[in-house]
């Protein structure tokens, strides 16, 4: 697979997440003022914005 000539670089992560964990409303409000959603991809195109 390339893009424009270039080879992608992959590392695979093994880390392994817990299910069940949330954010709280407060939380989750500070990482949503990151996002930028796209008008006509709304769920699936978001620009996150670093800190």
């Amino acid at each position: 697979m390339t893009w424009k000539g270039l080879h992608p670089i992959l590392i695979l992560s093994n880390i392994v997440y817990q299910k069940g964990i949330y954010l709280t409303k407060k939380a989750m409000k500070q990482v949503e003022s990151r996002l930028q959603r796209n008008l006509l991809l709304p769920k699936w195109d978001i620009l996150i914005q670093p800190i």
